[in-house]
């Protein structure tokens, strides 16, 4: 396996991620029994969120902590989105209003049309329930989860005050012990050019760390798509540092952000048949390899997280290990004969 150094992490540029499957508790044992294996086989980071399969992800996630030794796993978790937990007996409708917006947790009106909320009470209501779920005093990374979709309905400016509270929130959760590090987990925002709705400038979002932090703030992490067919973390120039336009992986670089990968299967999409000397071109023997060895040899991608529910998937997953990555020049060539 190969590790990345970052922030006094071990991290391993394969993680397991939990977003896929049933929630029922066939899927649950199947996540329990892959992630213990995953750990085994050298997997350190493991990728969650509140709302994945209604809490049992990281409920999962708990159970497997219990058999692991802690302080070996990277544990991400995300909030954001409106969370119903699988273990309540009414209807959720009535669930979240009794649980969240008569205790003055959420206002409806905070909530965009797709179910996304960032308010300092919210997040903190999440924050706490993630750390119940997932058995742990703290949690390493945590993703405000789609911010963007705030900017579908809350102009820029109220967006960027609302981000701050949260992140001044999430500073004093790392004063308290509960947290290591935070960053943005993103589907939309870090790939669209700035003229978009949903754009988001990592540029403004690092200024409000550091006013909500200082020079030692803890955002350090982001979170995005990109894969053979999700081009644009690689290929856009859509930010700006210091009067230079770069893309999202050369910005997060140059602000000392460690990225994240998210879909570089797009749910097994790209796994398509091809000829023998595509894959020699890849320096793979397998076509279901190809896509993961285009994203983890790409400059600037950190850790690749591929949702893995099944062992199975896990072992030819991480047969991607018995093979080098590609020098970088490979991928700008890839790239370019795609154009």
């Amino acid at each position: 396996m190969i590790y990345k150094e970052f922030a006094g992490f071990k991290l391993s540029e394969i993680g397991i991620g939990t977003y896929l499957g049933n929630p029922d508790e066939q899927t649950d044992k199947s996540y329990r029994e892959t992630i213990i294996e995953g750990v085994k086989k050298g997997i350190t980071v493991i990728d969650t969120a509140l709302n994945y399969r209604n809490m049992r992800s990281e409920k999962v996630i708990g159970e497997a902590l219990e058999e692991l030794n802690r302080n070996e796993v990277v544990i991400s978790t995300k909030g954001g989105y409106v969370a119903v937990p699988y273990y309540i007996d009414k209807d959720p409708t009535q669930w979240f209003k009794e649980e969240l917006v008569k205790t003055g947790i959420v206002h409806p009106s905070e909530i965009t049309q797709t179910g996304n909320i960032l308010t300092e009470k919210y997040i903190n209501w999440a924050f706490e329930k993630s750390l119940e779920n997932l058995k742990t005093d703290r949690i390493d990374v945590y993703f405000v989860h789609n911010p963007e979709d705030q900017l579908l309905k809350f102009g820029r400016e109220e967006f960027y005050s609302k981000l701050q509270g949260v992140f001044s929130l999430l500073e004093n959760k790392v004063k308290e012990g509960k947290l290591r590090y935070y960053g943005i987990a993103t589907w939309n925002g870090l790939r669209v050019p700035p003229e978009s709705k949903q754009y988001l400038n990592l540029g403004d979002i690092h200024r409000i760390a550091l006013s909500a932090g200082g020079e030692n703030h803890h955002f350090r992490f982001i979170q995005l798509p990109y894969n053979i067919a999700m081009l644009e973390a690689f290929s856009l120039k859509n930010q700006t540092i210091n009067g230079e336009p770069v893309s999202t992986l050369e910005a997060a670089r140059k602000l000392g952000l460690y990225t994240y990968i998210s879909a570089p299967l797009m749910q097994g999409r790209l796994i398509r048949p091809v000829a023998p000397e595509i894959m020699a071109r890849f320096g793979v023997d397998s076509p279901a390899l190809i896509p993961l060895q285009f994203v983890r040899s790409t400059p600037g991608v950190g850790t690749v997280l591929v949702g893995t529910s099944k062992v199975q998937h896990l072992e030819e997953n991480l047969r991607i290990e018995e093979f080098p990555p590609l020098p970088p020049e490979a991928i700008s060539q890839l790239i370019e004969s795609r154009r």
